[in-house]
């Protein structure tokens, strides 16, 4: 068996799988963010529940947003509590078993790759656009990884300028502390920061949807801004990686609109000679950030400390 965790910053799910990946169990919990000691007493806790649910004990995979440094320091903006803290070494020294942490769009792409819409693709790109916007890309199964971890952080790249005086959109301050990143534009919350800027009102994605369906002129402006925008974005990673496949998942993945222009979108901001490579929606949506840390943790457990990211 294994245990898979995807922390995140309001709640942490907790999923028990066996060796092939078939889920058992699986539960959530309020994220304790301010606090470290209650946020291991926490996991802790998960875990006893799940040893006592199994009759045994067994690994831990854990999916985090930020990045794990080299040194074993977290680096979380969602869960201020990790920050500067060796969260793995403290959880091994509580649990006594093997423990391995990752970044949650990384093992998402992870799982996508090797168990969900990647399967059968050698270089796999994963994307997730949700709250925010990040991803990965996997090589013959392995996580590609430099040496600061940063590889598919692609929201922070600087969104295209062609984009920006198209449509004579702002620079807007993103939480990294850069500004003009590209997560600020094409993450769900970028979207409706779009909409609000061409509506000069305070708008949600959610009202977007509504007046996007409804007909609205300036909800389907915001749109082709949305995809011209997203679009640039990708392309940058075809003409980066040139993978196999690019896998899509996080909150906007479930709107037909935006896979029906994708392609197109991205294609505009490719030089002639190059492809758009299939675009696949997650498997797993949600889930795979469980299922990635789950595989993380097994191949912790088998010995494979390259693995740890």
């Amino acid at each position: 068996m294994v245990y898979g965790l995807d922390i995140g910053g309001t709640k942490i799910e907790i999923a028990v799988f066996t060796e092939q990946f078939q889920l058992l169990e699986r539960w959530r919990v309020p994220t304790p963010t301010d606090d470290y000691p209650q946020f291991l007493q926490t996991i802790s806790a998960q875990i006893d529940k799940a040893d006592q649910l199994l009759g045994k004990r067994a690994p831990v995979g854990i999916a985090l947003p930020g990045v794990v440094a080299p040194q074993g320091l977290v680096i979380s903006s969602n869960v201020a509590c990790l920050n500067q803290r060796t969260v793995a070494a403290d959880l091994v020294a509580r649990l006594q078993r093997p423990v391995a942490l990752g970044n949650d769009c990384r093992l998402f792409v992870l799982s996508e790759a090797m168990l969900g819409a990647g399967r059968g693709y050698n270089k796999v790109f994963g994307v997730i656009l949700g709250t925010g916007a990040g991803g990965g890309l996997c090589v013959d199964g392995e996580l590609y990884q430099g040496p600061q971890q940063l590889a598919g952080e692609f929201g922070h790249q600087s969104v295209a300028g062609r984009v920006l005086a198209k449509y004579q959109l702002p620079l807007y301050d993103c939480g990294c502390g850069l500004k003009g990143c590209a997560e600020t534009y094409i993450s769900g919350t970028g979207l409706a920061r779009l909409y609000s800027h061409f509506s000069q009102q305070s708008l949600t994605t959610y009202d977007w949807i509504t007046a996007f369906r409804g007909g609205d002129m300036t909800a389907k402006h915001t749109f082709e801004c949305y995809m011209d925008a997203l679009g640039a974005c990708l392309a940058s990673q075809v003409l980066a990686y040139d993978p196999d496949v690019i896998v899509i998942g996080g909150g906007l993945s479930d709107l037909e609109e935006i896979h029906q222009a994708l392609p197109a979108a991205i294609a505009r901001h490719l030089f002639a000679g190059a492809s758009v490579p299939p675009l696949k929606t997650a498997e797993f949506g949600a889930a795979s950030g469980e299922r990635g840390a789950a595989i993380l943790g097994l191949r912790a457990a088998d010995g494979r400390r390259e693995s740890l990211i």
